[in-house]
């Protein structure tokens, strides 16, 4: 039976590989496969195949609706009026949450991702007898194994 675990890249992997000897697995039947970081860097518009749920104009259509009621009620004193000044106001509006939601997307969450340290996770086989196979599950959640799963 074989059990497959994913780890975050810390030292509880090498705790669990060394508890998982102390309980008689062979050092052959442990098998350790780091994955590789994302190298390329995420796309930020979405094309009709691929879209990671980030919308660019939500803030705009929202800046874009206060600034034209806003261009609208102040229209009526200036001398182009209501309309054109509500259009002005909204056209204002949608570009600046368009910029602010740019500038949030690529500056701010990009640092965030660089502070947070998305780590590559690690995948953990180990070939052991069906008797063994509760007790190495168990071993490798108490070291923290974010999923576990068992093939016959």
């Amino acid at each position: 039976m074989q059990l497959f675990s994913t780890f975050e890249h810390t030292a509880y992997i090498e705790m669990a590989i060394s508890t998982l000897e102390k309980k008689g697995i062979k050092k052959e039947h442990i098998f350790v496969v780091p994955l590789d970081n994302r190298s390329e860097e995420h796309k930020l518009f979405d094309n009709i195949k691929r879209s990671d749920g980030t919308s660019l104009i939500d803030i705009g259509a929202a800046l874009s609706t206060a600034f034209a009621v806003i261009g609208a009620s102040i229209g009526f004193k200036l001398a182009w009026g209501p309309i054109y000044w509500g259009l002005i106001g909204a056209t204002v509006g949608f570009v600046l949450g368009v910029v602010i939601r740019l500038f949030t997307e690529v500056v701010l969450k990009k640092k965030r991702r660089l502070m947070k340290g998305y780590h590559s996770e690690i995948i953990v086989i180990v070939d052991c007898e069906e008797e063994k196979a509760e007790t190495v599950e168990n071993i490798l959640f108490k070291h923290y194994a974010l999923g576990v799963a068992k093939v016959k």
